[in-house]
């Protein structure tokens, strides 16, 4: 999720019914550079509490102090990833890279749990490659080191996003009777029947959802009602997505000033408008705009020429 779930996307998906939310993943080298985009990933707000930070980094030592740095801006919690199989982090040691050094994972998870008196989590895959996939005996090393909950992606890092998501060792781990912390699925849930039977069948305590987010922070909700009522929430209308997308721009704007908060928005209308018809017109409108009034008054258009159809 990285140039994704920055605050005022957290923000969107709070609303949207998210219990638990993360940074996004935070370089450790970055942080002890004291770089300006590292810093400013450590931005958190009242309202989005439980919030975690989420580190990623190839070097103990670095790693260790960039969780001490984290912990004084006073998150929930202090999360690791050994789960990132982007090139770029893997080739240098960071994120899913860990899974091909299990002993260094858990030493380096070890020396960040006695470096923090916040609760550390740690999310992974279920291994390297095919041949590697050793994510129920991980599980308990980690655990036994101290973390307090683990999110496991149910894919290997060689699978990067293709394919499936394959639960099947997640659902070991928790019917490992040496289990007892949490242990999250991630992988795949897009939809809310798919939430309620994978939590299900594999018997797990939560699911993490992010890609499915994207473009619809208000997925929480509809899996949460689906899970209290076995049916489906009204989907949003025209003016919920106009409503939704102002306020992500507005809090962008905030955040990151207005000609960089209206720049990087331009990521999100695509995602937002996803499925409504001929909409190509107004993306291109709202992309090229540099102004908030312009971007409001084609907002406006939208809602106009969509409005009966969606509503």
């Amino acid at each position: 999720m990285e140039d994704v779930s920055d605050p005022p996307f957290r923000a969107v998906c709070k609303e949207g019914g998210a219990d638990l939310m993360y940074t996004e993943f935070i370089s450790s080298e970055g942080l002890i550079r004291d770089a300006a985009k590292s810093r400013q990933k450590l931005d958190i707000f009242e309202y989005e509490r439980p919030i975690g930070i989420q580190l990623f980094g190839g070097d103990i030592g670095n790693m260790v102090e960039s969780a001490k740095i984290a912990t004084e801006v006073n998150p929930d919690l202090i999360d690791i990833n050994y789960g990132c199989p982007v090139k770029a982090v893997a080739c240098r040691g960071a994120g899913a890279a860990l899974l091909q050094d299990i002993p260094k994972m858990v030493a380096m998870t070890a020396d960040i749990v006695q470096a923090t008196h916040l609760p550390v989590t740690v999310k992974t895959r279920l291994g390297w490659d095919d041949n590697t996939k050793n994510i129920v005996e991980v599980a308990e090393r980690l655990q036994d080191i101290g973390i307090k909950a683990l999110t496991v992606h149910g894919r290997t890092r060689v699978q990067m996003y293709k394919g499936s998501a394959d639960w099947t060792l997640i659902g070991k781990i928790k019917e490992n009777p040496r289990m007892h912390i949490p242990i999250f699925g991630n992988g795949d849930i897009d939809s809310p029947e798919k939430a309620v039977e994978y939590k299900n069948r594999y018997g797990v305590d939560g699911v993490m959802i992010g890609r499915a987010a994207i473009g619809a922070p208000w997925f929480f909700n509809e899996v949460k009602h689906f899970i209290k009522t076995g049916e489906h929430l009204p989907p949003p209308t025209i003016t919920d997505r106009i409503e939704v997308t102002r306020k992500h721009l507005d809090f962008s704007i905030r955040w990151k000033g207005e000609k960089l908060g209206i720049f990087e928005m331009r990521r999100h209308y695509t995602n937002y408008f996803k499925g409504v018809p001929d909409f190509k017109p107004f993306r291109m409108r709202l992309v090229e705009s540099l102004s908030v009034d312009e971007i409001y008054g084609i907002l406006e258009n939208v809602k106009d020429q969509y409005e009966a159809e969606y509503a």
